[in-house]
Protein backbone atom coordinates (compact mmCIF):
# COMPACT_ATOMS: atom_id res chain seq x y z
CA UNK A 1 0.00 0.00 0.00
CA UNK A 2 1.30 3.79 -0.78
CA UNK A 3 0.05 6.88 0.64
CA UNK A 4 0.93 10.24 -1.43
CA UNK A 5 1.36 12.83 0.90
CA UNK A 6 0.62 16.45 -0.99
CA UNK A 7 1.25 20.33 -0.05
CA UNK A 8 -0.48 22.55 -2.14
CA UNK A 9 0.76 25.80 -3.75
CA UNK A 10 -1.42 29.48 -3.75
CA UNK A 11 -1.62 29.62 -7.09
CA UNK A 12 -0.24 30.99 -10.21
CA UNK A 13 1.41 33.74 -11.52
CA UNK A 14 0.62 34.88 -14.70
CA UNK A 15 0.01 31.47 -16.58
CA UNK A 16 2.29 28.99 -14.99
CA UNK A 17 2.09 27.97 -11.32
CA UNK A 18 4.25 29.91 -9.00
CA UNK A 19 7.80 28.60 -7.76
CA UNK A 20 8.20 29.38 -4.35
CA UNK A 21 12.31 29.54 -4.13
CA UNK A 22 11.85 29.91 -0.23
CA UNK A 23 10.13 27.38 0.99
CA UNK A 24 10.90 25.11 3.59
CA UNK A 25 10.47 21.97 4.49
CA UNK A 26 6.82 21.15 5.19
CA UNK A 27 6.90 19.64 8.83
CA UNK A 28 3.44 18.26 8.90
CA UNK A 29 3.77 15.71 6.30
CA UNK A 30 6.89 14.52 7.52
CA UNK A 31 4.98 14.31 11.18
CA UNK A 32 2.22 12.56 9.08
CA UNK A 33 5.20 10.11 7.60
CA UNK A 34 6.69 9.46 10.92
CA UNK A 35 3.18 8.22 12.14
CA UNK A 36 2.69 5.95 9.16
CA UNK A 37 3.63 1.88 9.93
CA UNK A 38 6.68 0.57 8.08
CA UNK A 39 4.55 -1.79 5.77
CA UNK A 40 2.80 1.41 4.00
CA UNK A 41 5.03 3.56 1.68
CA UNK A 42 5.05 6.81 1.77
CA UNK A 43 6.16 9.60 -1.06
CA UNK A 44 5.56 13.14 -1.21
CA UNK A 45 5.24 16.00 -3.23
CA UNK A 46 5.42 19.71 -2.76
CA UNK A 47 3.19 21.12 -4.95
CA UNK A 48 5.42 24.43 -4.96
CA UNK A 49 8.53 23.38 -6.25
CA UNK A 50 7.79 20.51 -8.19
CA UNK A 51 5.07 18.67 -10.54
CA UNK A 52 2.30 16.19 -9.04
CA UNK A 53 2.42 13.16 -10.87
CA UNK A 54 -1.21 12.00 -10.63
CA UNK A 55 -0.32 8.99 -12.96
CA UNK A 56 1.86 7.53 -10.50
CA UNK A 57 -0.16 4.61 -8.94
CA UNK A 58 -1.02 5.28 -4.61
CA UNK A 59 -3.59 4.26 -2.69
CA UNK A 60 -4.35 7.56 -0.86
CA UNK A 61 -3.33 11.36 -1.53
CA UNK A 62 -3.17 13.01 1.81
CA UNK A 63 -3.38 16.66 1.27
CA UNK A 64 -3.12 18.73 3.80
CA UNK A 65 -5.32 22.54 3.47
CA UNK A 66 -4.46 25.88 4.53
CA UNK A 67 -6.84 28.99 3.76
CA UNK A 68 -4.58 30.67 1.11
CA UNK A 69 -4.26 27.09 -0.47
CA UNK A 70 -7.84 25.73 -0.55
CA UNK A 71 -8.81 26.44 -3.79
CA UNK A 72 -5.64 24.85 -5.29
CA UNK A 73 -5.72 22.12 -2.84
CA UNK A 74 -9.49 21.58 -3.88
CA UNK A 75 -8.01 21.24 -7.60
CA UNK A 76 -5.32 18.71 -7.33
CA UNK A 77 -7.99 16.47 -4.96
CA UNK A 78 -10.73 16.65 -7.62
CA UNK A 79 -7.98 15.50 -10.27
CA UNK A 80 -7.15 12.73 -8.45
CA UNK A 81 -10.55 11.47 -7.48
CA UNK A 82 -11.38 11.82 -11.24
CA UNK A 83 -8.94 9.52 -11.49
CA UNK A 84 -9.99 7.16 -8.94
CA UNK A 85 -8.14 7.50 -6.02
CA UNK A 86 -9.42 8.34 -2.62
CA UNK A 87 -8.28 11.54 -1.16
CA UNK A 88 -8.39 12.58 2.32
CA UNK A 89 -7.55 16.51 3.50
CA UNK A 90 -6.73 17.96 6.56
CA UNK A 91 -5.58 20.75 8.31
CA UNK A 92 -6.22 23.89 9.40
CA UNK A 93 -8.85 24.92 7.12
CA UNK A 94 -10.77 21.65 7.03
CA UNK A 95 -11.81 22.29 11.20
CA UNK A 96 -12.70 25.78 10.28
CA UNK A 97 -15.21 24.40 7.29
CA UNK A 98 -15.49 20.53 7.40
CA UNK A 99 -18.32 20.81 4.75
CA UNK A 100 -17.16 22.74 2.60
CA UNK A 101 -13.76 20.59 2.11
CA UNK A 102 -15.94 17.57 2.41
CA UNK A 103 -17.13 18.17 -1.08
CA UNK A 104 -13.59 17.59 -2.46
CA UNK A 105 -12.85 14.58 -0.04
CA UNK A 106 -13.72 11.04 0.08
CA UNK A 107 -11.84 11.47 4.05
CA UNK A 108 -11.46 14.48 6.17
CA UNK A 109 -9.26 14.62 9.48
CA UNK A 110 -10.48 17.26 11.73
CA UNK A 111 -7.77 18.27 14.12
CA UNK A 112 -4.09 17.12 14.72
CA UNK A 113 -4.04 13.71 13.04
CA UNK A 114 -1.98 11.53 16.10
CA UNK A 115 -5.15 10.40 17.40
CA UNK A 116 -6.77 9.02 14.43
CA UNK A 117 -3.77 8.59 11.80
CA UNK A 118 -3.49 4.89 12.80
CA UNK A 119 -7.01 4.33 12.59
CA UNK A 120 -7.42 5.88 9.04
CA UNK A 121 -4.54 3.90 8.16
CA UNK A 122 -6.16 0.54 9.23
CA UNK A 123 -9.73 1.42 7.71
CA UNK A 124 -7.99 2.52 4.53
CA UNK A 125 -6.57 -1.12 4.62
CA UNK A 126 -10.11 -2.92 5.15
CA UNK A 127 -11.70 -0.65 2.23
CA UNK A 128 -13.71 1.39 4.67
CA UNK A 129 -12.42 4.63 4.91
CA UNK A 130 -14.85 7.03 7.02
CA UNK A 131 -15.85 10.26 5.80
CA UNK A 132 -14.62 12.19 8.77
CA UNK A 133 -11.88 11.27 11.52
CA UNK A 134 -11.91 14.25 14.65
CA UNK A 135 -8.96 13.88 16.36
CA UNK A 136 -8.27 14.34 20.09
CA UNK A 137 -5.57 16.79 21.63
CA UNK A 138 -2.82 15.30 23.30
CA UNK A 139 -1.71 17.53 26.30
CA UNK A 140 1.86 16.70 24.86
CA UNK A 141 1.71 16.45 21.14
CA UNK A 142 4.16 14.13 19.24
CA UNK A 143 5.14 12.05 22.15
CA UNK A 144 7.55 9.50 20.60
CA UNK A 145 7.48 10.58 17.19
CA UNK A 146 10.51 11.74 15.31
CA UNK A 147 9.91 13.97 12.24
CA UNK A 148 10.63 11.96 9.14
CA UNK A 149 13.14 13.99 7.00
CA UNK A 150 13.87 11.68 4.21
CA UNK A 151 10.90 12.41 2.69
CA UNK A 152 12.28 16.29 1.59
CA UNK A 153 15.70 14.98 0.12
CA UNK A 154 16.34 15.92 -3.34
CA UNK A 155 13.71 19.06 -3.19
CA UNK A 156 15.22 22.23 -2.69
CA UNK A 157 14.43 23.41 0.29
CA UNK A 158 16.19 26.39 2.40
CA UNK A 159 18.92 24.86 4.49
CA UNK A 160 16.88 25.31 7.73
CA UNK A 161 15.04 22.43 10.05
CA UNK A 162 11.89 23.04 10.69
CA UNK A 163 10.60 21.46 14.12
CA UNK A 164 8.13 22.41 16.91
CA UNK A 165 8.12 22.52 20.44
CA UNK A 166 4.41 23.96 21.69
CA UNK A 167 1.30 24.30 19.47
CA UNK A 168 -1.29 26.98 19.93
CA UNK A 169 -1.63 30.19 21.88
CA UNK A 170 -4.22 30.87 25.03
CA UNK A 171 -4.77 34.67 23.78
CA UNK A 172 -7.94 35.03 21.74
CA UNK A 173 -6.69 38.14 19.31
CA UNK A 174 -10.06 38.56 17.33
CA UNK A 175 -8.48 37.94 14.05
CA UNK A 176 -6.37 34.88 14.19
CA UNK A 177 -7.49 31.57 13.12
CA UNK A 178 -5.10 29.47 15.20
CA UNK A 179 -7.13 30.68 18.33
CA UNK A 180 -10.23 28.84 16.58
CA UNK A 181 -8.08 25.66 15.79
CA UNK A 182 -6.49 24.83 18.86
CA UNK A 183 -9.25 26.59 21.25
CA UNK A 184 -7.17 28.64 23.19
CA UNK A 185 -5.12 26.15 24.12
CA UNK A 186 -0.94 25.49 24.15
CA UNK A 187 0.62 22.28 24.57
CA UNK A 188 4.24 21.70 24.82
CA UNK A 189 6.15 18.57 23.84
CA UNK A 190 8.75 16.43 25.58
CA UNK A 191 11.86 18.75 26.27
CA UNK A 192 13.70 15.51 25.67
CA UNK A 193 12.02 14.54 22.61
CA UNK A 194 12.87 17.90 21.22
CA UNK A 195 16.62 17.63 21.91
CA UNK A 196 16.60 13.68 20.47
CA UNK A 197 15.05 15.16 17.61
CA UNK A 198 17.66 18.12 17.05
CA UNK A 199 20.53 15.57 17.50
CA UNK A 200 19.08 13.05 14.89
CA UNK A 201 19.59 15.50 11.98
CA UNK A 202 22.87 17.57 11.03
CA UNK A 203 21.65 20.98 11.11
CA UNK A 204 22.42 23.63 13.87
CA UNK A 205 19.92 25.92 12.05
CA UNK A 206 16.47 25.36 13.45
CA UNK A 207 13.17 26.97 13.19
CA UNK A 208 10.87 26.17 15.38
CA UNK A 209 7.25 26.73 13.82
CA UNK A 210 5.51 27.21 17.24
CA UNK A 211 2.98 29.99 17.43
CA UNK A 212 4.08 31.34 20.42
CA UNK A 213 7.21 29.50 21.88
CA UNK A 214 7.21 31.64 24.86
CA UNK A 215 3.58 30.97 26.07
CA UNK A 216 4.38 28.71 28.94
CA UNK A 217 7.45 30.38 29.83
CA UNK A 218 8.67 28.50 32.68
CA UNK A 219 8.70 25.05 29.96
CA UNK A 220 10.11 27.59 27.42
CA UNK A 221 12.99 27.85 29.90
CA UNK A 222 13.43 24.44 30.43
CA UNK A 223 13.66 24.18 26.78
CA UNK A 224 16.80 26.95 26.28
CA UNK A 225 17.93 25.29 29.23
CA UNK A 226 18.78 22.04 27.07
CA UNK A 227 19.25 24.06 23.94
CA UNK A 228 22.50 25.56 25.31
CA UNK A 229 24.96 22.61 25.29
CA UNK A 230 23.73 22.07 21.67
CA UNK A 231 24.93 25.15 19.81
CA UNK A 232 22.59 25.43 17.64
CA UNK A 233 20.87 29.01 16.06
CA UNK A 234 17.48 29.17 16.13
CA UNK A 235 14.64 31.27 15.07
CA UNK A 236 10.78 31.27 16.00
CA UNK A 237 7.72 33.24 17.10
CA UNK A 238 7.17 35.15 20.44
CA UNK A 239 4.34 37.28 22.15
CA UNK A 240 5.87 40.84 22.99
CA UNK A 241 5.49 40.11 26.83
CA UNK A 242 8.58 37.73 26.93
CA UNK A 243 10.50 41.14 27.68
CA UNK A 244 9.03 41.34 31.32
CA UNK A 245 10.96 38.16 32.24
CA UNK A 246 14.73 38.52 32.06
CA UNK A 247 15.43 35.15 33.26
CA UNK A 248 13.57 33.79 30.48
CA UNK A 249 15.40 36.37 27.79
CA UNK A 250 18.91 35.30 28.93
CA UNK A 251 18.22 31.88 28.45
CA UNK A 252 17.07 32.80 25.23
CA UNK A 253 20.19 34.16 24.49
CA UNK A 254 22.65 31.94 25.50
CA UNK A 255 20.12 28.73 23.74
CA UNK A 256 21.29 30.03 20.71
CA UNK A 257 18.49 32.44 19.30
CA UNK A 258 19.26 34.23 16.53
CA UNK A 259 15.73 36.47 16.84
CA UNK A 260 11.84 35.99 16.66
CA UNK A 261 8.58 37.15 14.58
CA UNK A 262 7.18 39.04 17.18
CA UNK A 263 3.72 40.70 16.56
CA UNK A 264 3.69 44.19 17.47
CA UNK A 265 0.24 44.23 14.94
CA UNK A 266 0.07 48.52 15.39
CA UNK A 267 1.93 51.07 16.95
CA UNK A 268 -1.81 52.48 18.28
CA UNK A 269 -3.05 51.96 21.89
CA UNK A 270 -6.76 51.95 20.31
CA UNK A 271 -5.50 49.28 17.54
CA UNK A 272 -4.51 47.10 20.43
CA UNK A 273 -7.46 47.38 22.22
CA UNK A 274 -10.06 46.76 19.24
CA UNK A 275 -8.10 43.41 18.12
CA UNK A 276 -8.19 42.36 22.27
CA UNK A 277 -4.20 42.06 21.77
CA UNK A 278 -3.47 42.22 25.61
CA UNK A 279 0.18 41.34 25.47
CA UNK A 280 1.16 44.23 23.85
CA UNK A 281 -0.77 46.69 26.06
CA UNK A 282 2.17 48.05 28.34
CA UNK A 283 4.72 47.94 25.26
CA UNK A 284 2.75 50.28 22.70
CA UNK A 285 1.64 53.13 25.11
CA UNK A 286 5.35 53.94 24.94
CA UNK A 287 5.09 53.62 20.79
CA UNK A 288 7.33 50.71 21.81
CA UNK A 289 10.22 52.39 23.13
CA UNK A 290 11.23 50.13 25.33
CA UNK A 291 10.49 46.62 23.96
CA UNK A 292 12.52 47.83 20.92
CA UNK A 293 15.36 48.72 23.46
CA UNK A 294 15.28 45.43 25.22
CA UNK A 295 15.19 43.95 22.24
CA UNK A 296 18.68 45.70 20.71
CA UNK A 297 20.30 44.80 24.10
CA UNK A 298 20.03 41.13 23.66
CA UNK A 299 20.94 41.25 20.19
CA UNK A 300 17.77 39.85 18.87
CA UNK A 301 17.22 40.59 14.99
CA UNK A 302 13.08 40.91 15.14
CA UNK A 303 10.84 40.61 12.49
CA UNK A 304 8.38 42.32 13.26
CA UNK A 305 4.68 41.68 12.32
CA UNK A 306 1.67 44.28 11.26
CA UNK A 307 -2.03 44.07 10.67
CA UNK A 308 -3.14 46.50 8.78
CA UNK A 309 -7.14 47.68 8.27
CA UNK A 310 -8.66 47.40 11.69
CA UNK A 311 -11.21 49.71 11.70
CA UNK A 312 -9.37 51.85 13.76
CA UNK A 313 -6.57 52.41 10.86
CA UNK A 314 -6.08 55.32 8.62
CA UNK A 315 -4.39 55.52 5.56
CA UNK A 316 -1.70 57.76 7.56
CA UNK A 317 -1.70 55.73 10.64
CA UNK A 318 -0.63 52.44 8.31
CA UNK A 319 2.37 54.73 6.48
CA UNK A 320 3.10 55.46 10.56
CA UNK A 321 3.73 52.09 10.61
CA UNK A 322 5.92 51.67 7.97
CA UNK A 323 8.14 54.81 9.12
CA UNK A 324 8.17 53.39 12.86
CA UNK A 325 9.39 49.53 10.89
CA UNK A 326 12.10 51.39 8.67
CA UNK A 327 13.18 53.93 11.85
CA UNK A 328 13.66 51.20 14.23
CA UNK A 329 15.50 49.31 11.85
CA UNK A 330 14.28 46.15 12.19
CA UNK A 331 15.89 43.54 10.10
CA UNK A 332 12.75 42.21 8.45
CA UNK A 333 9.14 43.13 8.61
CA UNK A 334 5.52 42.35 7.48
CA UNK A 335 2.68 44.29 6.60
CA UNK A 336 -0.30 42.17 6.48
CA UNK A 337 -3.70 43.17 5.36
CA UNK A 338 -6.32 42.28 8.04
CA UNK A 339 -7.74 38.75 6.71
CA UNK A 340 -11.23 37.53 7.55
CA UNK A 341 -10.46 34.05 8.54
CA UNK A 342 -13.38 31.68 8.43
CA UNK A 343 -14.44 30.72 12.22
CA UNK A 344 -13.05 33.85 13.50
CA UNK A 345 -14.83 36.23 15.48
CA UNK A 346 -13.56 39.09 13.26
CA UNK A 347 -15.20 36.68 10.27
CA UNK A 348 -18.45 36.81 11.76
CA UNK A 349 -18.55 40.28 12.84
CA UNK A 350 -17.71 41.66 9.21
CA UNK A 351 -20.68 38.92 8.26
CA UNK A 352 -22.67 40.32 10.24
CA UNK A 353 -22.16 43.92 9.23
CA UNK A 354 -22.56 42.87 5.53
CA UNK A 355 -18.71 43.83 4.99
CA UNK A 356 -17.55 40.94 3.35
CA UNK A 357 -16.32 40.94 -0.34
CA UNK A 358 -15.91 38.43 -2.76
CA UNK A 359 -19.11 36.70 -1.24
CA UNK A 360 -17.33 35.75 2.12
CA UNK A 361 -15.20 33.44 0.35
CA UNK A 362 -12.26 35.04 -0.74
CA UNK A 363 -10.35 31.98 -0.26
CA UNK A 364 -12.41 30.29 -3.67
CA UNK A 365 -13.45 33.39 -5.79
CA UNK A 366 -12.19 33.78 -8.85
CA UNK A 367 -11.29 37.51 -8.52
CA UNK A 368 -9.73 37.57 -5.62
CA UNK A 369 -5.63 38.05 -5.69
CA UNK A 370 -3.36 37.34 -3.14
CA UNK A 371 -2.48 39.94 -0.70
CA UNK A 372 -5.74 41.89 -2.06
CA UNK A 373 -8.34 43.04 1.20
CA UNK A 374 -11.55 40.79 1.03
CA UNK A 375 -13.51 43.11 3.20
CA UNK A 376 -14.80 46.71 3.39
CA UNK A 377 -12.58 48.99 5.72
CA UNK A 378 -13.96 51.37 7.42
CA UNK A 379 -11.82 54.79 7.04
CA UNK A 380 -10.84 53.84 3.10
CA UNK A 381 -11.47 51.85 0.59
CA UNK A 382 -10.62 48.12 -0.15
CA UNK A 383 -8.58 49.33 -2.87
CA UNK A 384 -6.64 51.96 -0.86
CA UNK A 385 -5.68 49.52 1.94
CA UNK A 386 -4.70 46.74 -0.99
CA UNK A 387 -2.37 49.95 -2.01
CA UNK A 388 -1.35 50.99 1.16
CA UNK A 389 -0.40 47.33 2.01
CA UNK A 390 2.04 47.01 -1.54
CA UNK A 391 3.60 50.32 -0.42
CA UNK A 392 4.46 49.64 3.05
CA UNK A 393 6.14 46.22 2.20
CA UNK A 394 7.56 47.74 -1.23
CA UNK A 395 9.26 50.89 0.42
CA UNK A 396 10.26 48.79 3.42
CA UNK A 397 12.52 46.43 1.16
CA UNK A 398 13.84 48.99 -0.80
CA UNK A 399 17.24 49.13 -1.30
CA UNK A 400 17.68 52.01 0.39
CA UNK A 401 15.69 51.14 3.57
CA UNK A 402 17.92 47.82 3.07
CA UNK A 403 21.09 49.50 3.49
CA UNK A 404 19.75 52.26 6.22
CA UNK A 405 18.19 49.24 8.39
CA UNK A 406 21.65 47.49 7.98
CA UNK A 407 23.52 49.83 10.30
CA UNK A 408 22.01 48.93 13.35
CA UNK A 409 25.12 47.57 15.59
CA UNK A 410 23.76 45.89 18.35
CA UNK A 411 21.20 43.62 16.00
CA UNK A 412 22.38 43.63 12.51
CA UNK A 413 25.73 44.09 12.75
CA UNK A 414 26.53 42.84 16.01
CA UNK A 415 28.59 39.26 14.69
CA UNK A 416 29.09 38.32 10.99
CA UNK A 417 26.51 35.83 11.45
CA UNK A 418 23.51 38.52 11.81
CA UNK A 419 25.41 40.50 9.40
CA UNK A 420 25.13 37.81 6.62
CA UNK A 421 21.77 36.68 7.55
CA UNK A 422 20.75 40.12 7.47
CA UNK A 423 22.52 40.25 3.34
CA UNK A 424 21.37 36.99 2.26
CA UNK A 425 17.41 37.25 3.00
CA UNK A 426 16.49 40.52 2.80
CA UNK A 427 16.91 39.78 -1.29
CA UNK A 428 14.32 37.27 -0.63
CA UNK A 429 11.72 39.38 1.06
CA UNK A 430 12.24 41.90 -1.75
CA UNK A 431 11.58 39.64 -4.61
CA UNK A 432 8.77 38.01 -3.08
CA UNK A 433 7.24 41.02 -2.44
CA UNK A 434 7.01 41.70 -6.14
CA UNK A 435 6.45 38.16 -7.52
CA UNK A 436 3.68 37.49 -4.75
CA UNK A 437 1.49 40.55 -5.18
CA UNK A 438 -1.83 39.62 -7.11
CA UNK A 439 -1.42 36.50 -7.48
CA UNK A 440 -4.23 34.02 -8.47
CA UNK A 441 -5.25 31.55 -6.28
CA UNK A 442 -5.30 27.81 -7.39
CA UNK A 443 -3.46 26.62 -11.06
CA UNK A 444 -6.59 26.19 -13.51
CA UNK A 445 -6.69 29.36 -16.31
CA UNK A 446 -9.93 29.29 -17.76
CA UNK A 447 -11.33 32.02 -15.11
CA UNK A 448 -8.72 34.42 -16.61
CA UNK A 449 -9.96 33.29 -20.59
CA UNK A 450 -13.41 33.78 -19.29
CA UNK A 451 -12.71 37.15 -18.01
CA UNK A 452 -10.58 38.49 -20.84
CA UNK A 453 -13.95 37.67 -23.09
CA UNK A 454 -16.13 40.10 -20.80
CA UNK A 455 -13.93 42.74 -21.29
CA UNK A 456 -12.51 42.65 -17.72
CA UNK A 457 -8.69 42.49 -18.50
CA UNK A 458 -6.94 44.50 -15.48
CA UNK A 459 -7.65 42.00 -12.72
CA UNK A 460 -5.88 44.51 -10.01
CA UNK A 461 -8.54 46.27 -8.86
CA UNK A 462 -10.74 45.03 -5.83
CA UNK A 463 -13.70 46.07 -7.03
CA UNK A 464 -15.82 46.63 -4.56
CA UNK A 465 -19.20 45.22 -5.92
CA UNK A 466 -16.82 42.31 -5.89
CA UNK A 467 -19.31 41.93 -2.59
Amino acid sequence: MMITLIKPNIGRREHSLYVDNASMEPLQLGILAALTPPDVEVVMYDDRLEPIPYEEKTDLAAITVETFTARRAYEIADEYRRRGVKVLMGGIHVKLLPEEVKAHADSIMVGDAESEWANMIADLKEGCLKEEYVCQSFTVPQKGVLTRRDIYKGKKYMPITLLQFSRGCQYNCKYCASSVYFEQHHYTRDVGEVVQEIKSQKRKLLFFVDDNIVANKEKAKELFRALIPLKVRWVSQGSIDMLSDDELMTLMVKSGCLGLVIGFESIRPESIEFMHKGVNRRYVQDNYKEAVEKLRRYGLQTWAAFTIGHDTDTLQSIRATYEFARRNKFTFAAFNILMPYPGTPLYDELKKEGRLLYDGKWWLHEQYRFNYTAFVPKNMTADELTEAGFNCRRDFNSFSSVLYRLFEPRTNLRNPVRFFTYIIYNPVFRKEVFEKQGMTFGCLEKDEEERRHEGNPDPAGNREEAK
